[in-house]
């Protein structure tokens, strides 16, 4: 592709992509649409996640196994969890820390019936940001 009088940056397609993601989750966010904001506190998570990480979540009942869950801590359930679905079935969602023995999980209280939603974007810090 021939451009006139202006250098191409390699750099801005991504930065355009992070942008405008950022941009439409911070809408959706904002408008409270089934979109909710997470802050990593603890280890149980690593090395996918580390303490400070900001994170966007979506609402999905029974996320994928695999996939990175928010649920309400079943033991206190105002303090909120991240944690990877290890297993779908129908006595509930397997959810299972990355770190097992810095993890309180499924293995401690069982099954949950449900999650609240799916991670899927990681917007800060800034040099870890992007698609979960």
């Amino acid at each position: 592709m021939l451009l006139l009088g202006r250098r191409r940056n390699a750099e801005f397609p991504t930065r355009w992509f992070l942008a405008a993601t950022a941009a439409g989750l911070a809408a959706l966010v904002a408008a409270g649409r089934g979109v909710r904001r997470v802050a990593v506190e603890g280890d149980s998570m690593r090395p996918t996640l580390a303490p400070g990480d900001r994170l966007v979540a979506v609402r999905c009942r029974r996320p994928p196994p695999g996939a990175l869950a928010v649920l309400a801590d079943p033991r206190l359930p105002t303090r909120t969890l991240v944690k990877r679905v290890a297993a779908v079935g129908p006595g509930g969602v397997t959810v299972e820390g990355d770190a097992a023995g810095a993890s309180t999980d499924s293995r401690t209280f069982g099954p949950v019936p449900a999650v609240w939603g799916r991670v899927v974007y990681r917007y800060g810090p800034r040099e870890r940001a992007g698609r979960l």
